[in-house]
């Protein structure tokens, strides 16, 4: 078994404790540190996504992948440093205000992450300034991302979605999701993309900005 594929199944099976070693075992044997983050690490958060998308695996087996993976960009970040680039831009994501939820925006922020982007988590109960002003502050925003749980506020992020757009701030996509929302209710707010699950983020996430 190659070192790659090490790497690869140690983040699906999410062996935190073994992938930090893995990697460094792995970098000095000169494997190349764009190899490992593309092929390694997002390739095989690809693979984890889909699983859950077809319910071979659930949230739990999810989360822990993505921690193995986030373990091992930690020991990788100093090697890419001196490379090009190699984020995909950044996302700001959040609940918008009013909304108190946190768990299925998390694990979208930790997918989205682990499909290659800088993501900047701004929380729970977020106000539309607030969305605006992280915008205004991060380089390279690719993605906004709104999530709602509850049907109450629904309104809220159709004003957050309607005062982004009409902040003359451009270079981005806007998704949504959360379990009231629904393909079509992104459409009439005018949500470039709507996602049902975390999985599915990361590769939407990617496809718009392809």
């Amino acid at each position: 078994m190659s070192k790659l594929e090490a790497i690869a199944q140690a983040i699906e099976g999410g062996k935190i404790k073994i992938i930090g070693s893995l990697v460094e075992e792995a970098l000095a044997e000169q494997v190349d540190p764009l190899a490992i983050l593309n092929q390694g690490m997002i390739q095989t958060m690809g693979i984890v996504g889909d699983k859950f998308k077809r319910g071979d695996i659930f949230v739990p087996e999810m989360l822990i992948a993505a921690k193995a993976m986030k373990k091992g960009v930690e020991v990788l970040k100093p090697r890419l440093a001196g490379q090009t680039d190699v984020s995909l831009g950044t996302c700001i994501i959040g609940s918008v205000a009013g909304d108190m939820h946190d768990i299925g925006k998390n694990l979208v922020a930790m997918m989205i992450e682990s499909a290659g982007f800088d993501v900047i988590d701004l929380g729970v109960d977020v106000s539309t300034e607030v969305f605006i002003k992280a915008i205004k502050e991060h380089q390279k925003v690719k993605i906004v991302a709104f999530s709602a749980l509850l049907t109450t506020t629904m309104p809220a992020m159709k004003a957050s979605v309607a005062a982004v757009k009409a902040s003359g701030l451009e270079g981005f996509k806007i998704i949504v999701g959360g379990a009231p929302i629904t393909e079509d209710y992104a459409l009439q707010i005018g949500a470039d993309g709507y996602s049902p699950d975390a999985g599915s983020a990361a590769v939407l996430a990617k496809k718009l900005i392809a």
